[in-house]
């Protein structure tokens, strides 16, 4: 317990050092707003810590293996799951209890809420209200599922962090180089195939989107993912046991087959098996919903799935495909990974309770999109009417 004391005031000082230096390179950052959030996350941390004492729970797996490799964890060094073993090993060997382990993935989970604040805030600078008078980043910032799955030990408050870090830094990678490769690096050791992912995003915004970036740049990106990809595709394709295949496809499906049965025979299966690809989607984003909430964490996941769905609503029009055409490079880059993303997991989930937990490493790629356009509509109300104020004064006469 005493680690634990020791750490939690640690991490208290590391973030205010944090806070502070962001708040010196961004005018506009919050940093009470950020503070309240870390203190929001700690609540949620403190929810999973009890709710893994008497349940099974992934976190506890991961402690115990990563207590067990002792000082050989350098050795074991890989990508997936093993990668949070060896992460956790060496603090675990300076003597840091469970809960004290707990607390550190957890505040690398709040890391990913600091930067995720930092890409939305810095590039839709226009406020959007939700129901006419809730501020919608603060609302997204604070939504209780995304909080749960990213305040415990494990590959989600990882993964999450590194996601926001790359991010925030592809808008000036060469100023941002630091929080770039390290979110990349902790994209790819947890989960490769998400990387790839990122990566097709990044190139494929770079190439159709708008946006201020220069030629010598989106030349070097592009250049750099695609070396990346090459240099590194046989371990993003052993993700599927993929690496030796000779028709990646058809192989595909039938790991998806394999998968999904797998995970279906669980208590909050749902056989997606044979659904059509929109219905895939829907389940991944907006399942479960109330009828089949699998306990009381489902029910708290259902009120959140009902917003994800009215703020899905918002872009059913055709204005949203219009806006699209012309959209910044992010906005097609966060599109893009969410898309790919989706509708790989629809494949391989087949289970509530890990979609709950899957799908929150990809939603704020969705929000962004959804935010953007919400931002640009409502600026272009504004000056629409301006104009029309300015073609109603009345002209001066000499």
């Amino acid at each position: 317990m005493i680690s634990f004391f020791i750490l939690f005031i640690l991490l208290f000082g590391v973030n205010q050092v944090l806070l502070n230096s962001l708040a010196q390179k961004h005018r506009f950052f919050d940093k009470k707003l950020l503070n309240l959030l870390y203190g929001y996350h700690l609540l949620f941390f403190l929810v999973y810590f009890l709710y893994a004492t008497y349940n099974p729970s992934d976190s506890k797996h991961y402690y115990a293996v990563a207590d067990a490799l002792g000082s050989d964890w350098p050795s074991r060094f890989q990508t997936g799951t093993q990668f949070v073993n060896v992460l956790a090993a060496p603090f675990i060997q300076l003597g840091l209890s469970f809960i004290a382990t707990m607390l550190l993935f957890s505040w690398m989970g709040y890391v990913g809420f600091v930067y995720a604040y930092l890409f939305f805030r810095e590039n839709i600078p226009v406020p959007v209200k939700l129901f006419g008078r809730f501020d919608l980043l603060t609302v997204l910032l604070f939504l209780p599922n995304m909080h749960f799955w990213t305040a415990s030990l494990g590959k989600g408050s990882v993964i999450f962090m590194g996601l926001m870090l790359f991010t925030y830094a592809v808008k000036f990678p060469s100023k941002r180089i630091i929080p770039l490769l390290i979110g990349g690096f902790f994209i790819y050791m947890v989960r490769p195939h998400v990387m790839f992912f990122v990566l097709l995003g990044v190139m494929t915004g770079l190439m159709i989107g708008e946006g201020k970036i220069s030629t010598s740049i989106k030349i070097f990106i592009i250049i750099a993912s695609l070396g990346f990809l090459v240099v590194f595709s046989s371990s993003i394709l052993a993700v599927a046991n993929l690496q030796d295949s000779e028709n990646v496809i058809e192989d595909f499906g039938t790991f998806s087959q394999k998968r999904a049965s797998g995970l279906s025979t669980s208590g909050s299966g749902v056989n997606m098996s044979n659904y059509p690809v929109p219905v895939k989607l829907f389940t991944f984003w907006f399942r479960p919903l109330f009828v089949d909430s699998p306990g009381v964490l489902g029910l708290f996941s259902s009120v959140e799935n009902l917003l994800y769905l009215l703020l899905f609503f918002k872009i059913c029009n055709k204005r949203f495909f219009r806006f699209m055409k012309k959209a910044p490079y992010l906005v097609i880059m966060s599109a893009i990974i969410f898309l790919l993303a989706s509708f790989a997991m629809t494949f391989i989930m087949s289970n509530l309770g890990i979609m709950m937990r899957q799908k929150s490493m990809v939603m704020y790629f969705g929000f962004f999109v959804i935010y953007y356009f919400l931002a640009e509509e409502r600026y272009q109300a504004v000056m629409r009417i301006r104009k029309r104020k300015e073609q109603m004064k009345p002209k001066l006469t000499v």
